[in-house]
């Protein structure tokens, strides 16, 4: 018969009491909430749930998205940057934290995230109502250069927000400036292609797949795309330079994202599962069908993204008198 001491005894027990203590927990092992900065119905949300819906299956735990609307992205962006950074509160971060500090409207900027992988970029198109009169972009353009100052109004995201930049860069392109057409704040595209179908603006400046609704339902019309070659989902929809002569293109990212701070062990399960959501053929039908701009950054991609963007666009709005910072 082997006899144990009762030093053995108590120093097995002291290693099984500590083994569980040194143990981590696999992330996710509870929900984890998904923060959205723009409305319900947008282009942002809908990039946002089916990725939920994918990581869910694939993380095997519920990824339930929360709409954070509010302040032209700040509200949405700040809550994400300030939430505990234990990896159960992420979000879906947008071109916008690239250029709400140079407003003055937050301190909260691209450094105070964990950036975790880019799904998509979109460039944004012109929509005017269906009963509008300018049947291309030259025939609202020539229109707006004979208005005076503010007589034209047009949406598609907050103040200073990517959309509003990018009818700047286009009014200037244009050799007016960047507040000729007044801009009216939305908390995303989705409310303002509701206000432009309900003939309370001109034209809207947003992504063509989030005015898509409208468009389907015959309220609204796409005369250009701000884009370097038309969109495979909307081949009738001219270029910019083909509409106009008018080489000006931008477009806008969106990227997953936990606040700065995230563990190693969050980012190390999530950056994998977000590549399979993008490569996923679920994702790919979602994206191509609705004619959203299929691009994929890693980690480092998406935060080499976000600082080179949050140069350029700064610098963007500069020039056209948006900055204040």
């Amino acid at each position: 018969m082997i006899e144990l001491s009762r030093r053995t005894l108590l120093g097995s027990g002291a290693a099984l009491l500590a083994a569980p203590a040194l143990a981590q927990p696999k992330w996710p092992t509870r929900p984890v909430q998904l923060l959205c900065p723009w409305a319900a119905g947008g282009g942002t949300d809908a990039v946002v749930r089916i990725a939920a819906t994918l990581l869910e299956r694939d993380l095997g735990q519920p990824f339930n998205v929360v709409n954070r609307t509010g302040g032209s992205g700040v509200v949405g962006h700040a809550a994400i940057a300030q939430s505990n950074p234990d990896g159960y509160t992420l979000g879906i971060i947008t071109s916008e934290i690239c250029m709400l500090h140079w407003q003055g409207l937050t301190e909260v900027t691209y450094k105070n995230f964990t950036p975790l992988g880019q799904l998509n970029n979109d460039p944004p198109g012109i929509q005017v109502n269906a009963s509008s009169p300018y049947k291309t972009a030259k025939d609202l353009a020539e229109a707006i250069k004979a208005s005076p100052p503010g007589k034209f109004k047009a949406s598609g995201t907050g103040q200073g927000g990517i959309w509003h930049l990018a009818l700047a860069g286009w009014l200037i392109a244009m050799g007016l400036k960047a507040d000729h057409v007044r801009w009216v704040p939305s908390n995303g595209a989705a409310p303002a292609m509701q206000d432009l179908a309900a003939g309370g603006l001109d034209f809207t400046t947003c992504s063509v797949p989030e005015a898509r609704a409208m468009l389907d339902a015959g309220r609204a019309r796409s005369l250009a795309v701000m884009a370097p070659a038309r969109l495979s989902a909307f081949p009738n929809i001219p270029t910019l330079q083909e509409a106009m002569g008018i080489g000006f293109t931008t477009g806008a990212m969106r990227i997953i994202a936990g606040p700065a701070g995230l563990p190693a062990a969050v980012v190390a399960a999530i950056e994998p599962a977000l590549k399979k959501v993008y490569d996923s053929k679920e994702y790919q039908d979602f994206m191509n069908a609705r004619g959203f701009g299929l691009v994929y950054a890693d980690a480092a991609g998406a935060g080499k993204a976000l600082a080179e963007a949050d140069a350029a666009l700064g610098n963007a709005m500069k020039e056209a008198g948006l900055a204040k910072a």
